[in-house]
């Protein structure tokens, strides 16, 4: 096997399916160590998780049927809506039905691809202001899940609201840290109570939601003291504004949707940048590949939006990032009524997972499903399955932010490797451990030295 084929460390599946006091301790340490082996080689799988009956969905045309072909009929997990609800509120990313359709109309214009220049630069401005920072520092070594988090914020500062983020990103880091850590992990409790019966963590949450409401609302105020521009230079010039009606946004719906974007943009843009950097770090030869694509290119505010199509090695080792460390590992549905998915029949009141995590590694949808491998994505190799990569979502429901996301974890690592040589500073492992998103078990270091002949911006 290559160097860029090696396989990264993960947290092997158990030979068997957990009971259920092993499942209870598991959500207390790590999601992922809750699959069994046939989880990884099985089209579905059914169990029983506390009282409910589960189906976990890996047949790409299962899928499909939940997520495209009859979505309606799939709610979000009471436990879903308990961890979600106090970051996000009833914004774009809980909401149901007419209130969803609405809220998707509003927000849509914000993401249209005619906004990838503007995004582009403001991701451009924040890699800059961090290359300048990193290389007047020499050869450092440094935390890089912080400084992914940290620099995850700014973008979502400056590309939402055209602030940087020096007064609020710690202070945001900080809450959002701390929920992951202490509140944001599923109980039994969470998982077999209604949404409508708080459990003890629910107390705590409301609490978590208060304080971080009030840090939202401090931002928009902040960016509203601005003076105006003539034009929208942001994503909150587009989302304070119903573009069909002319009418204002709601306060409180801002502040959701606000809410949503930055705490979607920190979560997984973060964490993706983390695990793209772990990866390039280990593997010396596709770190090269990726310096040798970037060299000539102009990574400016100016020049980023036209230099994207140019980073098509760069994207690849991004999408296979995605495959193998997929954020958001996980969709949980219940059936609202009686269905049939793709021949499995599907009661009323089934849980129904379907788990990039699962779909993304396994054995009967990938060759070599745990190898690093970005020539899956490259100009010419076949296109995996749409229902086998997930990285996103599908469907209706398709994540709304995903090419600003792909364009924040590229320009962002083209960016970084063309500054500078990126090393481990040691060999210990880092294995993935999920909560809401993947995350690193422990946060390792990083060698920066800075590469000769790199461009600096002016």
């Amino acid at each position: 096997m290559s160097e860029a084929r090696i396989v990264f460390p993960v947290q092997l599946p158990a030979h068997r399916d957990l009971s259920r006091r092993e499942l209870a301790a598991v959500l207390r340490t790590n999601l992922l160590a809750g699959y069994s082996e046939r989880a990884f080689e099985d089209e579905v799988v059914s169990r029983r998780l506390f009282g409910h009956r589960q189906l976990i969905f890996n047949r790409p045309a299962a899928i499909r049927h939940v997520l495209v072909d009859n979505p309606d009929n799939y709610r979000r997990s009471p436990a879903t809506i308990r961890l979600i609800y106090p970051i996000t509120g009833i914004g774009l990313f809980l909401a149901e039905g007419d209130d969803w359709r609405e809220q998707r109309r509003t927000v849509a214009p914000a993401f249209a691809p005619r906004t990838i220049p503007m995004l582009a630069a403001h991701v451009a401005a924040a890699a800059d202001a961090l290359v300048s920072e990193l290389r007047h520092s020499g050869s450092i070594e440094l935390d890089f899940f912080e400084l992914t988090q940290l620099l995850a914020i700014d973008i979502a500062g400056r590309s939402m609201f055209s602030l940087e983020m020096h007064e609020f990103g710690p202070r945001m880091r900080e809450l959002l840290r701390g929920y992951g850590e202490h509140l944001g992990w599923p109980s039994m409790l969470d998982m077999m109570l209604p949404a409508a019966i708080p459990t003890p963590r629910d107390f705590g949450r409301w609490r978590f939601r208060r304080r971080w409401l009030r840090l939202i609302r401090a931002i928009i105020d902040a960016r509203r003291a601005q003076p105006a521009g003539l034009a929208p230079r942001d994503l909150l010039d587009l989302l304070a504004v119903d573009h069909e009606t002319g009418v204002p946004v709601a306060p409180a719906r801002l502040a959701d949707q606000v809410a949503t974007m930055i705490a979607a943009g920190h979560a997984t843009t973060g964490v993706a940048l983390f695990w793209a950097l772990f990866i390039v770090a280990s593997l010396p030869a596709v770190q090269e590949r990726i310096a040798a694509e970037t060299a000539p290119l102009d990574l400016s505010p100016e020049g980023a939006a036209a230099a994207l199509p140019s980073l098509v090695y760069t994207r690849a080792v991004i999408s296979e990032t995605l495959r193998l460390y997929p954020p958001a590992f996980s969709i949980v549905r219940i059936a609202r009524r009686d269905d049939v998915a793709d021949g499995t029949s599907v009661p009323a009141g089934t849980l129904v997972q379907i788990a990039p995590w699962l779909l993304h590694r396994h054995r009967r949808l990938w060759n070599e499903p745990d190898a690093f491998d970005p020539g899956r994505f490259m100009p010419g190799a076949p296109a995996p399955d749409r229902f086998a990569y997930l990285p996103f979502g599908a469907g209706p429901r398709v994540c709304i932010g995903a090419q600003f996301a792909l364009t924040e974890a590229v320009l962002v690592l083209a960016r970084l490797v063309q500054a500078f040589a990126i090393a481990r500073a040691g060999d210990e492992p880092v294995l993935p451990v999920a909560s809401i998103t993947i995350q690193p078990d422990h946060a390792p270091s990083f060698l920066l030295s800075p590469r000769a002949g790199s461009r600096v911006s002016a």
